[in-house]
């Protein structure tokens, strides 16, 4: 799939700028689907043009897809999706030049506010030539649209059921982008994923501007939602200003747009540029520290003695677990050498804290005979060690709570059953409190790309709906009760951006 965006503004190559893509080099970027590359045929003062070429992997795209979804047994494999614009490429669009459709540009953001001579290019769409215009010739292009024959040897086979399309106008480049979303899944006719109410959510956003008054906006409305009923009414009463998606969202496009994962201290956008209602997370707190105190609420209920704190990273959250009333130990773990480092030297711990705490541990995770008890200080009461939390590790025996805040999402899914057995089954504490991130609030980060994740580690994120199946299932099989909360802003369509669940085991191990 091809797609190229030129302009002749002057200098052209400002372009680059506003797609935060340089127009040196070619970049690729991984998809769901296959691989998106970007790079720019021609690129000087007078005229640049960016292409997004999208490599569809034909088998990945029929991975896990039922035999009978085709209508003959070769379908999925012989077909034109790597060929024809879709909503693949539309995700792909929003996925690399997903900043660039918020409208932001911290390097040009004038350029960005300002309506620019564009020309859009895309070889081969489907739908027929009287389509693409009703479609787009509203919103101000000038359309440009052929179809070519299904083969130029054999004209009586007719043409082809693609059409080649050449846009022009002269419009802001995010709302180009935005119009590119949404209508390029309408002319394919669907969407390449499932489709349910946070579809909505997407569409009112990409939407914002110039979908209310679209002539076609009902027909561009049923098709971007599959033509369901009940999704499609709750999208024309929103674009009527009924309903807004929360108080406070941004009019632009937002983040994860097609909906498919901050190290731990970090700003929760994880992303270049700040969230659009981060100053309205501010205002009630930085969601980190909303994040903490709902941890420390839920640890202090459960009055430990001693806490795991597993995956600390660079010990945030460890000082204050070991400020909590009762605490008599604090154990502080993660695989990487490097951030336990960092948690020593937060906590003015020794530079030989790390080994100094394994060495005061037992093959079965209590203190060796004759050291005594710690002093009395806190950094006496902190342990250090290296642990991956996929295998069982004797040294956690014997905790009250373990924390996993922001730890889950870190571990590919295929591995996730490991460190369950690890944590509720082998070391079994009293409590467990779990956080990870809401996938379904990510609409709010306008930098984050479509597709992309709140920190590039994660290897999922959940909706709320999988979080509650996961908790539930794990609560179950290893023997404890689970309540759920959210932490952070809540938006009434999609939750708050932080889940947290507290475990609490039903009897004695």
């Amino acid at each position: 799939m091809l797609l190229t965006i030129t302009t002749t503004h002057r200098p052209a190559t400002d372009l680059g700028f506003l797609l935060h893509k340089h127009p040196g080099r070619v970049q690729s970027f991984p998809q769901s689907s296959g691989t998106a590359h970007v790079f720019y045929p021609q690129a000087d003062e007078v005229r640049c043009t960016a292409a997004l070429l999208l490599e569809v992997d034909p088998i990945a795209l029929v991975r896990g897809r039922r035999e009978g979804d085709t209508g003959f047994p070769l379908g999925r494999y012989v077909n034109d999706r790597p060929y024809v614009a879709s909503s693949l490429l539309a995700v792909a669009l929003q996925s690399v030049f997903g900043t660039a459709a918020a409208g932001v540009c911290k390097l040009r953001p004038e350029l960005a506010a300002t309506p620019l001579p564009l020309e859009i290019g895309v070889p081969a769409l489907p739908g027929d030539v009287d389509l693409v215009g009703r479609l787009f010739t509203p919103l101000g292009w000038s359309v440009e649209a052929t179809a070519p024959p299904l083969d130029p040897d054999v004209p009586d086979w007719g043409a082809a059921p693609v059409v080649s399309v050449r846009l022009s106008g002269t419009l802001r480049l995010a709302d180009a982008l935005r119009q590119l979303y949404v209508l390029l899944p309408v002319l394919d006719g669907g969407q390449h994923y499932w489709v349910d109410e946070a579809e909505v959510d997407k569409l009112v956003r990409a939407g914002s501007g110039w979908l209310t008054d679209h002539p076609e906006r009902d027909f561009i409305t049923r098709r971007y939602l599959a033509g369901q009923r009940d999704l499609t009414r709750d999208a024309r009463e929103r674009l009527d200003g009924a309903h807004r998606v929360a108080a406070g969202a941004p009019s632009v496009v937002g983040a994860d747009l097609s909906y498919p994962h901050v190290p731990k201290g970090a700003d929760d956008a994880g992303m270049t540029s700040r969230p659009a209602e981060a100053d309205s997370v501010a205002a009630k707190g930085r969601l980190r520290e909303q994040r903490h105190a709902a941890v420390l609420d839920a640890v202090r209920a459960a009055r430990p003695r001693v806490v795991g704190d597993l995956g600390c990273g660079s010990g945030a959250l460890v000082a204050d677990l070991a400020a909590l009333p009762g605490v008599e130990r604090v154990v502080a773990t993660d695989v990487s050498a490097g951030a336990l480092a960092a948690a020593a030297r937060r906590l003015h711990l020794d530079d030989d804290a790390v080994t100094d705490r394994l060495d005061r541990f037992d093959a079965d995770g209590v203190d060796r005979p004759g050291h005594g008890d710690p002093p009395p200080g806190r950094e006496h009461r902190i342990r250090l060690f290296q642990s991956a939390l996929t295998y069982r590790d004797p040294r956690l025996t014997g905790l009250d709570v373990a924390v996993l805040m922001e730890v889950v999402e870190h571990v590919d899914l295929d591995r996730l059953p490991a460190l369950e057995r690890a944590v509720f089954a082998d070391a079994a504490p009293s409590t467990v409190v779990v956080t990870t991130p809401n996938v379904e609030y990510n609409v709010h980060y306008p930098a984050l790309v479509a597709g992309g994740r709140r920190h590039p580690d994660h290897r999922f994120e959940w909706t709320r709906a999988e979080f509650t199946a996961w908790s539930d299932r794990v609560a179950a099989v290893h023997g404890y009760t689970v309540t759920r909360r959210p932490v952070g802003p809540v938006d009434e369509l999609v939750g708050a951006p932080t889940q947290l669940a507290v475990f609490t085991r039903e009897v004695s191990r």
